[in-house]
């Protein structure tokens, strides 16, 4: 590592010019080497810490593998960033564990010399820092056992908190004092917020501008204008590395990935719905609707489709199949619609690790208005096969909300809406931990 950081406070201060909010620190075993790969802990509780690129099946090799890229750079002997274009996390369900590999591969040796002396050898307790910046690349630095910056490292190391068993994890705002954490921060936004009262319906656009938002579900869209959160379809955090989730009752929606793959897919959401829908219930002339709560292993009477799990074993909650994934399967066996575990181990990856979920209340007289309530719940640290374990136990459920409209038109129209929903009693089976916080304490 370069002879010019000599401090943590060097280093924390070089990963904030660079746009890094957090750090995530790891204290390396001999193992932990170019040959034998980084250990980055049980389960896939790391894939929530890091950006990936597309999660994929890797075929070779006897037993089922996820291989995902990463963005990764070092910081190089003269502190410059340098690339490592072959770097990848390695997902191993049979363990299951992570992996980071391919971490030197294709690098600028002349500018890693000590990096590559460090990560080549055995030495334990030697120390490995890996940052996100803003642009979801990774910024890695590593220091040997008697550096000042491991000493100083390993001094402050039982107050940190613990991202997963195998991380630690540094803010380095907070740390240089320059701010607070985000979870305070969050909290005390919350706080604001709920002291607001009655707020009117709102959305913010991708500018940031102030729109009403006329429609009966804006509670989302309400809160996340007043935190400043801008429409956000990418699988990143919403606000300082927290998922912002409000509900107006105790059903829960986590996610709305749409299909990769079925008759679905194949064929269209109208045949889709024509197929597999029915009716309207309401008696709404020239509509179809494909609706309803899907539980795994159990038939749903309108649709007669069964949602199951292909490649879990249920057992010992451990993915047997790479290629497999949630699937939806008629009687006959015609696969309706289908989600790879690849999508869904990277949708939940980052967005999820920490959540907030705030209750609301909803009027329409004398304007559409949300309040937001103090008691607020926090999801604190997941893993993919959590969700999945909860999907296979009923907790987690399919609840779409699919229509075809002009059912007799030239040109119908479609709605597309395949959402996994939870009700707040089985929070708990996502997180490692969920609190009940009330936000008043944060008050400024």
């Amino acid at each position: 590592m370069s002879t010019s950081i000599q401090s943590l406070q060097s280093l924390i201060q070089y990963y904030a010019d660079h746009r890094v909010e957090k750090i995530y620190i790891k204290v390396l075993a001999a193992n932990d080497n170019s040959k034998n790969q980084v250990y980055f802990g049980p389960g896939f509780k790391a894939l929530t810490l890091f950006p990936t690129g597309d999660v994929y099946p890797d075929p070779s090799g006897d037993n089922p593998i996820f291989k995902a890229g990463v963005d990764f750079l070092w910081i190089g002997d003269d502190t410059s960033l340098v690339n490592a274009p072959s770097a990848q996390i390695i997902l191993y369900p049979q363990y299951p564990e992570i992996r980071f590999s391919g971490f030197l591969k294709g690098c600028d040796r002349s500018r890693l010399d000590s990096t590559r002396t460090l990560m080549n050898s055995r030495i334990p307790g030697r120390i490995l820092f890996l940052g996100t910046d803003n642009q979801g690349r990774i910024i890695g630095s590593v220091f040997k056992p008697d550096s000042s910056v491991c000493r100083q490292a390993m001094e402050i190391s039982a107050g940190l908190v613990k991202a997963t068993e195998i991380f630690s994890e540094i803010v380095t705002s907070f740390f240089l004092g320059v701010g607070s954490d985000p979870r305070t921060t969050l909290l005390t936004e919350l706080c604001r917020i709920h002291r607001l009262g009655w707020i009117n319906s709102k959305r913010l656009d991708a500018t940031k501008t102030i729109l009403p938002c006329k429609a009966t579900q804006c509670g989302g869209y309400t809160l996340e204008a007043e935190l400043g959160i801008t429409p956000n379809g990418r699988s990143e955090p919403d606000f300082q590395g927290w998922e912002v989730k409000q509900h107006g009752g105790n059903v829960l929606t986590l996610m709305t990935p749409e299909p990769t793959g079925g008759f679905y897919v194949e064929r269209g959401v109208e045949e889709f719905v024509r197929t597999f829908g029915y009716m309207d219930r309401l008696g709404r002339a020239d509509r179809m609707n494909f609706g309803g709560t899907h539980f795994c292993n159990q038939k749903h009477p309108n649709t007669g489709l069964t949602i199951t799990l292909q490649g879990y074993d249920s057992l010992s909650g451990k993915i047997t199949d790479a290629d497999g994934g949630i699937a939806m399967s008629s009687g006959d066996g015609t696969l309706a619609a289908f989600w790879a575990f690849t999508g869904i181990l990277k949708h939940w990856n980052r967005k999820h690790r920490n959540a907030v979920y705030v209750p609301s209340k909803h009027r329409t007289d004398p304007e559409n208005q949300y309040t937001y309530g103090n008691i607020v719940r926090l999801g604190e640290g997941t893993d993919p096969l959590y969700l999945l374990k909860a999907i296979e136990s009923q907790m987690v459920y399919y609840d779409p909300g699919i229509k075809l409209e002009g059912i007799n038109d030239v040109r119908p129209s479609t709605k597309r809406r395949s959402q996994f929903r939870v009700k707040l009693r089985d929070l708990n089976s996502l997180y490692v931990n969920v609190n009940l916080v009330d936000v008043t304490a944060y008050c400024e």
